[in-house]
């Protein structure tokens, strides 16, 4: 009996790993099918107690606008988002009045464009996917807003992939208009090399060199993608701090209501035999 139920375990668990198996999209063996894993890079803002570089995030805002907003969109963003956060309310202000978007119906049921508020949302680069597409050789420039969370590696890959452009190895082709990156799943990305020293100037003084430029944007990236991480990290600082004071309370209270009762003895004295 014994040995029948484990020929029938057995063949269950091969069942369920070939349809596992034959449910998966693509097996290959290849490791340039996934690209170069990124190295894993010590980022502060990753660390327990620490917040993101603001003065990074506004130097990464820079370079997303000088350089990346071309071509990628960041809708999950509003202007009134970097308040407070890289920015003055009075420079956002003048930030989003440099655009103007489409707004109304107005009393007669027209609409019209007017300069932007900190409520509206960073512009879009293209009116639609098919303009995208056109414009960049069939390729789609995705939405940064969630990037460093919708790619495996997070800041490391984003960060790896701005700045591993490289010729191709011997006997490795790349079809015209695309561009080696060992990174990049395949290694063949449509998007060119965006990043060269001294590529923007920096308010601050800091020397925009490929790396810094890639650090900056990537924390700015990192910081879009989770803009209430320090809120996060401060209320969970101040739940632990609330948590372990209510413990010791609950302890000491525990302690000193139980102490008399868990230390004291009962003792049965029998009553002295009746004399006859």
């Amino acid at each position: 009996m014994n040995a029948k139920n484990a020929s029938m375990a057995a063949a269950g668990v091969a069942t369920v790993g070939a349809l596992a198996y034959m449910s998966m999209e693509t097996v290959d063996a290849n490791m340039a099918a996934d690209g170069l894993h990124a190295p894993v890079y010590p980022w502060e803002h990753k660390k327990n107690l620490a917040t993101f570089d603001h003065a990074a995030i506004r130097r990464g805002y820079q370079v997303y606008k000088e350089v990346c907003a071309a071509c990628h969109s960041l809708d999950r963003i509003a202007w009134r988002n970097l308040i407070g956060v890289s920015h003055t309310e009075a420079e956002v202000k003048a930030m989003a009045e440099e655009f103007e978007y489409t707004d109304g119906p107005n009393d007669v049921g027209d609409m019209f464009q007017r300069p932007g508020k900190p409520s509206d949302y960073m512009p879009k680069p293209y009116a639609n996917e098919e303009q995208a597409r056109a414009g960049n050789a069939g390729a789609y420039p995705p939405d940064l807003s969630l990037m460093i969370k919708a790619r495996h590696g997070g800041a490391d890959y984003v960060f790896s992939l701005l700045t591993g452009y490289q010729d191709p190895p011997a006997g490795v082709e790349i079809r015209e208009g695309l561009n080696f990156n060992p990174y990049f799943p395949g290694g063949a990305i449509g998007m060119a090399r965006v990043l060269y020293d001294g590529l923007v100037e920096y308010e601050d003084g800091t020397p925009a060199t490929t790396s810094q430029m890639a650090k900056d944007v990537t924390i700015f990236l990192s910081w879009a993608a989770e803009p209430e991480m320090d809120e996060r990290k401060k209320m969970g600082m101040k739940a632990l701090t609330m948590l372990a004071i209510l413990t010791g309370l609950s302890v000491y209270l525990k302690r000193h209501k139980w102490a008399g009762l868990k230390t004291r003895k009962i003792l049965y004295n029998p009553p002295a035999p009746k004399k006859h």
